[in-house]
């Protein structure tokens, strides 16, 4: 299995299944952070793939906190961004599952690499994913805070003002620039 870093979406998959395709290196499957295949790579294979790869805005992992850390923030994304179904999950007992590992382990290792804790992390993701709700304006406030799991739309309205500094409907009449979900 081979860790990538900033895939972040479904366009991020595609290409880099382009870029596998012009190596003539054929995955069994390609998801978010990561693509699995039938062999090990060469030395002069995986050089050439970093440095494709690079050129496209990604990054090889090598070390494990690196692919720990890389796998989280695909968990994440995964649920927040690309699930058709509102958020019902726990997001400590979906990580630990998924990596089979305890969570205050994966949550240190976080921390401590990405200055931030998991918890905010979520959080940026799914202020994100409000603003780009908002943005293209299909939902209500009420459908969204549903969608993303909140117990309310204060409860939303609160948390966007905490991490944006204005309220929902500032931000729908103002619209500002939004961030990419990988400079998050």
């Amino acid at each position: 299995m081979i860790y990538i870093k900033n895939m972040v979406c479904p366009r991020c998959i595609e290409t880099v299944k382009h870029v596998f395709d012009q190596l003539d290196i054929h995955p069994k499957r390609v998801e978010l952070g990561e693509v699995i295949l039938d062999n090990d790579l060469t030395p002069s294979k995986k050089e050439e793939l970093s440095k494709q790869l690079k050129s496209k805005g990604f990054e090889l992992l090598e070390d494990q906190k690196s692919k720990q850390i890389s796998q989280i923030k695909a968990i994440i994304i995964e649920q927040v961004h690309h699930s058709e179904k509102p958020i019902d999950t726990n997001f400590s007992t979906l990580i630990s599952d998924k990596l089979a590992q305890e969570y205050s382990s994966l949550s240190k290792l976080f921390s401590s690499v990405e200055g931030v804790t998991i918890e905010k992390y979520i959080l940026q993701q799914k202020v994100e994913k409000v603003k780009e709700l908002l943005f293209y304006n299909e939902m209500s406030l009420s459908q969204i805070a549903y969608q993303l799991g909140y117990s309310s739309v204060a409860h939303l309205s609160a948390q966007f003002k905490k991490e944006t500094g204005m309220t929902p409907s500032l931000f729908k009449k103002t619209r500002p620039n939004r961030k990419s979900i990988d400079s998050i």
